[in-house]
């Protein structure tokens, strides 16, 4: 029987103004929430100080299209947002202990700038990065010179390829290779740099990365896939994935499976931890805690729930 000692994970998924559509609108909101730096500082601290173990922040490369949702542009407040990165870096040095997970796109981004700024944010946080590996469900291609977005297997096929070359980036140096003796004038050790030679389907990059080794290692690596390739990619790849299941049967079919996976990586069932999340309305009785959430609900405009409901039941006027 184990006897290590098991003990709950918490994690702060900020969305800027918050998770309910309509929370921007509530009288005690930061409306500018996205864009404004003390606003964020002020959650991150507060994360920290109630010992959590991460924050994490969701993220997309493109807007909203104006052409298919002018409501949502209209109407909600999760358009306009920091790149997740840079706002990591600069909260990593108004805290100390809290992790920093950032979400990057396996399709439309590169991994070998990719690996270099999860390096570099690994270095400036002191070991504190966590990528969340996406390969970006919407079509967003128009903002990039590719042709066209790529199904959903292909996605997945070069995310693959992509999560292995940026590890092989990230081990570019071995953790001594820099030797920084002044007396000799001896700076590195050249054999103890190694190029990734790379030629894939998708990837030819040869490296070395010019970030030394991540002081992790690797940034930890996180994952919110539930198809499944995105259960298969988690079992080989993930350190931890999130998510948001509706009832506790599929919590559970959800949790057996992928840690089921994990064997055939010759990976043990601890080595993955599955982050459930969960919306709290907060009060100071369950009745305000109701009257709260009643409000929150009232301040969703129609056209607002509309769209929703649009999306939900495609095909249906």
């Amino acid at each position: 029987m184990s006897t290590s000692k098991r003990q709950m994970r918490l994690g702060a998924f900020i969305m800027a103004t918050g998770h309910h559509i309509a929370a921007w609108r509530h009288p005690e909101a930061q409306a500018d929430a996205g864009l404004n730096i003390d606003h964020y500082r002020e959650l991150a601290q507060t994360a920290e100080r109630g010992k959590f173990d991460l924050v994490f922040v969701a993220d997309s490369p493109a807007g909203w299209d104006r052409a298919k949702d002018p409501e949502a542009l209209r109407r909600t407040a999760q358009g306009a947002h920091f790149e997740p990165l840079t706002l990591w870096a600069a909260l990593s040095q108004v805290t100390k202990h809290i992790g920093f997970v950032a979400t990057a796109s396996t399709t439309y981004e590169d991994p070998y700038l990719l690996a270099r700024r999860f390096a570099s944010l690994d270095y400036i946080s002191k070991g504190r990065a966590a990528w969340n590996v996406v390969t970006t469900g919407a079509d967003v291609s128009k903002n990039f010179s590719i042709a066209g977005h790529p199904a959903h297997a292909d996605r997945y096929e070069r995310a693959e390829e992509f999560v292995d070359l940026v590890k092989g980036l990230w081990d570019s140096y071995e953790d001594d290779a820099f030797i920084r003796d002044k007396e000799s004038g001896v700076y590195l050790d050249p054999d103890k740099v190694h190029l990734v030679d790379h030629k894939g389907k998708f990837f030819s990059v040869a490296g070395p990365l010019n970030v030394g080794r991540p002081v992790q290692g690797y940034p930890v690596i996180v994952q919110a896939g539930a198809s499944e390739p995105g259960r298969e990619l988690a079992a080989r790849t993930a350190e931890m994935i999130f998510t948001a299941n509706q009832t506790f049967e599929d919590a559970q079919e959800f949790y057996t499976d992928v840690k089921g996976r994990l064997a055939r990586y010759g990976r043990r069932p601890d080595e993955l931890l599955i982050s459930p999340g969960i919306f709290p309305v907060l009060g100071g009785t369950e009745a305000e805690a109701q009257a709260n959430y009643d409000h929150i609900q009232s301040l969703v405009h129609p056209s607002i729930a509309w769209n929703i409901l649009a999306r939900h039941y495609k095909g249906i006027d």
